[in-house]
């Protein structure tokens, strides 16, 4: 488990390069405001990292990238966003050109950043293109850019929700975000989009379905779609990733206020587990999962009766 943290935590992303390291990331609620924390894991324990620039200052710490031997984390300080960028021991500061009032989502490969999100006139898309910022024009009817995931600098896709209030997956093909036509299930959302070296893609979202909604996984295989379905209550699909066993996992509210709870989607069967039993508990929560060699690394928070939410960790398999 972490250290504790002075205030409410929110955690907001956890990231692995191998077994021996990974990254978290959220805020903690001060007298202050929100101040940003940023978490490692050599293997072995957590430590909080307090040396980023603007560390003591109000802001939030949010997506995690790898990207060749850096770090690439997008932060948002006071209303600006800029991007930490980590390498040979050294921080770095990518500033972005334009402030937002809204940041929906941040994606980042080999050398290329995305940041979307919203100002008072409305959508904007900015890319980083190794030396320079530009603004992408979007697909008309497109209202907002819910997830956004790259696996390169010529190609990334994105969950979006259009004005009529329906949900399409938009990818960039170096030139233009163009409607993949993904055959989405009824009333549902993508809040998750996984890219992968071998070129499949997978969409983890929820389909609101006469008010027993089920989360659901489409995997594009190169040559077609496939969607399994699970009903998890009213479980998110935020934390889906695919684990070192080939399954998707996600993590859900409990019905055990000591011990965490996980789905394991595996095609069409699921099954479940449950972390560690934690003493006197009465909320266990893990937010976000990350592969991390051969096990799963889950990073959330915890409520100890008598105590207010503090950060917590946990390891499954390896």
């Amino acid at each position: 488990m972490p250290p504790v943290t002075s205030g409410t935590a929110s955690v907001t992303d956890v990231a692995a390069r191998g077994p021996d390291e990974a990254w978290a990331t959220g805020g903690e609620l001060t007298d202050a405001g929100w101040m940003p924390f940023l978490y490692r894991w050599d293997g072995r324990t957590w430590s909080r990292d307090t040396g980023f620039p603007g560390v003591g200052e109000p802001g939030f710490m949010r997506k995690v990238q790898f990207i060749g031997d850096e770090v690439w984390i997008f932060r948002t300080h006071g209303d600006a966003g800029e991007i930490l960028r980590w390498s040979a021991g050294e921080w770095r500061v990518l500033t972005v050109p334009q402030t937002l009032h809204t940041y929906q989502d941040f994606a980042a490969a080999s050398g290329s950043a995305w940041i979307v999100g919203e100002d008072a006139t409305g959508l904007k898309v900015l890319h980083y293109d190794g030396s320079a910022w530009t603004t992408q024009s979007t697909p008309d009817g497109v209202l907002f850019y819910s997830v956004i995931e790259a696996r390169g600098p010529d190609e990334a896709w994105a969950s979006v929700t259009r004005t009529d209030g329906g949900s399409e997956i938009l990818r960039w093909d170096k030139t233009a975000w163009r409607d993949v036509v993904v055959p989405m299930p009824a009333d549902g959302n993508v809040h998750r989009i996984m890219l992968d070296g071998s070129g499949r893609v997978t969409l983890g979202g929820r389909q609101a379905r006469e008010g027993e909604p089920r989360v659901f996984a489409m995997t594009w295989n190169g040559r077609a779609w496939r969607t399994t379905y699970a009903a998890l209550g009213e479980t998110y699909a935020y934390g889906m990733e695919r684990g070192p066993d080939g399954a998707l996992w996600v993590p859900m509210v409990s019905d055990r206020a000591f011990q965490s709870k996980y789905a394991r989607m595996d095609g069409n069967r699921t099954t479940f587990a449950y972390g560690p039993v934690r003493t006197n508990a009465i909320e266990v929560e893990p937010d976000v999962l990350t592969t991390a060699g051969s096990s799963l690394l889950a990073f959330g928070t915890v409520e100890i009766y008598g105590s207010k939410p503090n950060l917590m960790s946990e390891r499954l398999g390896g």
